[in-house]
């Protein structure tokens, strides 16, 4: 019985992480990294869009700045293939990609290390599922 408990809540579990939507900042060509403000957040495409893409492009009057959504395999095919031309100098192309929320928006800096342990972050589903098998019965 308990076995058949927890194989439906991993079910609803893996259904649950199936639609997975990110938010990127999305513009064009944008000086200045301009384009890290809240106007500029959008969903993407659920289950299609599942990175954030940023370009950093230096050309004659400073760097400019593409950042949109995209599927992780294009993303990636994009910036292997132009990491030779990710010099930092002028002309250069950067394309980078990540995965998590407004990934491509400016660098944030890292907090101090500190000396207590972190706990793992645990979100609510997770805690009722947990709590539920507990009141379970072992037979």
């Amino acid at each position: 019985m308990r076995l058949l408990v927890l194989s439906a809540l991993f079910g609803v579990l893996l259904d649950a992480g199936d639609a997975l939507q990110i938010q990127c900042y999305q513009c064009e060509e944008m000086k200045h990294n301009d384009c890290s403000t809240p106007e500029f957040i959008v969903n993407c495409t659920v289950n299609v869009q599942d990175m954030c893409q940023k370009e950093v492009l230096v050309k004659p009057d400073g760097i400019h700045y593409r950042k949109s959504c995209a599927s992780s395999g294009a993303c990636l095919i994009a910036s292997s293939g132009y990491q030779q031309f990710c010099t930092g100098k002028l002309n250069s192309v950067c394309i980078s990609c990540c995965n998590t929320p407004l990934c491509n928006g400016p660098r944030r800096k890292r907090p101090a290390p500190s000396a207590a342990p972190t706990s793992p972050k645990t979100n609510g589903l997770e805690l009722l599922l947990l709590s539920l098998l507990m009141l379970l019965p072992l037979t």
